[in-house]
């Protein structure tokens, strides 16, 4: 790059509405509006300014917490509104300072987090039942379409100047990098054509033509815009039942860092930078499953599996945009077998909303780890106990390494959790996404007596290496040495081809493309160059592009 990448600052991957800087959430009954009012000097680090409600990761950071907090804080909200705080802007899209200035990695893994937040608004649609308005009140330009795209229905304001627009291929070089070509082809189903010419369009598309191309649902004239907004709102709500009344406060997460190791209350992550990997143990407590419903409500926040994958989900962001250099996740599972047990019980049977919630949770702290750009090996040493949701976890890895020593126990078994209660971006079980090839194999592992013993689970393909324990901390150790030492850059592509077999998604066309198109584009000169278009961007140079197709 022309540009000398800046250092990254820090990224805390938590907040609370009292600190937001860059959203305001507002509940009135049923229906919820995020307005989006971006302050302009208050970058995730210095450098840029987030003109017209433009953003970067701490907006970002923001609205997911804002949407987890609708889901959990408010279940009496059916339809959340979002719109722009700024006078005829609804959101500019990803600051183009703050790409241009950052490291490639940085870019990427905030592009993925943006994806995910997406995601996240869409899986509240689909599991929760809140329906989502995007309410144009501006023009939405690039990841700020993106956003509204994320929504169930949009409205524009008809004011004669405001647009929907993908500016990334005419102006930056790029693509719109957080799913706006997929959902306007898979999920709007808009005509090849027509795609093609928004695409490049750089002012975008307004007016009747933006209705008539299905980019937006509805128009509304100044005049009757908070009207219509309202009516809207009102629509999307009484099309889908009240959840609850009361919810719960989710109370703040705050490790304690000691040295190398940060502490959680469940989650433990130590490092060992010299060998650029770290070692994950999520600790299941002995006390503290719910035996119903009702009881884990009254928990709240205390219930050990909300808490859990709260921590988790925390761990995981931090590795990916603090830690660059670790490229080695060793996952364990310790603890209650019997607190596992009877919390996947709970999670798979009970409709309650509170539980149903945590389950969704957990489905989408698990997508996390499947997204992370790490390598990930589950460690199936003495005292882990890989049952159910655990078992999951270790699914989730790219290999598992089983001690077969009956002196130093492992614990394996199946619960109703393996039986597709966090289905994968591909709407498959781990389980079946493991045995695509020889499906037979699932029924087998799901009917196999719990625990498994290490032979059996050799036998039946849960286990990708099981040495005695003469051999095991060799090959144990040979397998991290070999896997820290190849290219970084060849390990992401592998993995993000290998950990999503099966059917192809709207979800795994996104993380695909982006892992792969985007991340290649990226890196071109005809975008980061030079005269690159990214690098040009906002200055009186024009970009100059090599014209070969590649």
């Amino acid at each position: 790059m022309a540009l000398t990448a800046a250092p990254s600052q820090r990224v805390i991957p938590r907040t609370h509405p009292s600190r937001y800087k860059h959203w305001k959430l507002a509940v009135e009954g049923d229906v919820a509006t995020l307005t989006m009012s971006v302050s302009q000097y208050d970058g995730q680090r210095e450098g840029y300014e987030l003109k017209l409600n433009s953003y970067d990761i701490g907006v970002d950071i923001e609205l997911a917490d804002a949407v987890q907090r609708v889901r959990f804080e408010h279940p009496q909200v059916r339809c959340v509104v979002i719109t722009g705080g700024l006078d005829r802007v609804f959101c500019a899209g990803a600051n183009i300072v703050m790409l241009r200035t950052s490291t490639h990695g940085f870019k990427v893994n905030f592009c993925k987090y943006t994806n995910e937040t997406r995601l996240y608004i869409e899986d509240a649609s689909a599991s929760s039942g809140i329906r989502f308005l995007a309410a144009l009140n501006g023009t939405a330009s690039g990841g700020g379409y993106e956003l509204a795209l994320a929504c169930d229905k949009i409205l524009l304001v008809d004011d004669r100047n405001s647009a929907v627009s993908f500016p990334e291929v005419p102006l930056l070089g790029v693509l719109p990098g957080t799913g706006g070509l997929t959902r306007i082809t898979d999920k709007r189903r808009i005509r090849r054509d027509h795609t093609d010419v928004f695409a490049t369009t750089a002012e975008g598309i307004k007016g009747k033509r933006a209705v008539e191309w299905n980019l937006v649902d509805k128009l509304a004239p100044l005049s009757r815009w908070a009207d219509e907004v309202k009516a809207m709102a009102r629509s999307l709500a009484d099309s889908v039942p009240v959840r609850a009344e009361k919810g719960i406060a989710l109370d703040a997460i705050e490790p304690q860092v000691e040295g190398d190791v940060v502490k959680y209350r469940y989650v433990e992550v130590k490092f060992d930078r010299a060998q650029r990997l770290v070692e994950m143990t999520l600790e299941v407590p002995d006390a503290g499953a719910p035996k119903d419903a009702n009881e884990a409500f009254e928990q709240g926040t205390r219930w050990w599996a909300l808490r859990a994958f709260r921590e988790l989900d925390e761990a995981l962001v931090d590795l990916r945009f603090n830690e660059p250099d670790i490229g080695l996740v060793l996952l364990r599972v310790k603890g209650s077998v019997a607190t596992l047990a009877a919390t996947d019980k709970l999670l798979a049977e009970s409709q309650h909303w509170f539980v149903r919630e945590v389950r969704h949770l957990a489905k989408r702290v698990l997508k996390r780890v499947d997204n992370t750009a790490k390598s990930l090996y589950a460690i199936a040493d003495a005292g882990t106990s890989f049952v159910g949701t655990g078992l999951e976890l270790a699914l989730a890895c790219d290999r598992i390494y089983l001690l077969n020593d009956p002196d130093q126990p492992v614990t394996l078994g199946t619960t109703a959790a393996n039986k597709g209660l966090f289905p994968m971006a591909n709407g498959l079980s781990r389980l079946q996404t493991r045995f695509l090839g020889t499906p037979e194999r699932v029924g087998e592992v799901l009917e196999a007596p719990s625990p498994i013993d290490p032979d059996s689970a050799v036998e039946l393909g849960l286990a990708t290496f099981a040495p005695d324990a003469i051999d095991w901390e060799d090959e144990l150790r040979l397998a991290l040495e070999e896997r820290v030492s190849f290219s970084p850059d060849s390990m992401t592509g592998m993995e993000a081809n290998l950990r999503f077999a099966g059917p192809e998604t709207m979800e795994t066309k996104i993380f695909g493309r982006l892992s792969a198109w985007q991340n290649w584009i990226f890196q071109r000169p005809n975008a980061v160059g030079e005269r690159g278009a990214l690098t040009c961007y906002g200055t009186p140079n024009r970009p100059e592009f090599d014209v070969q197709r590649t």
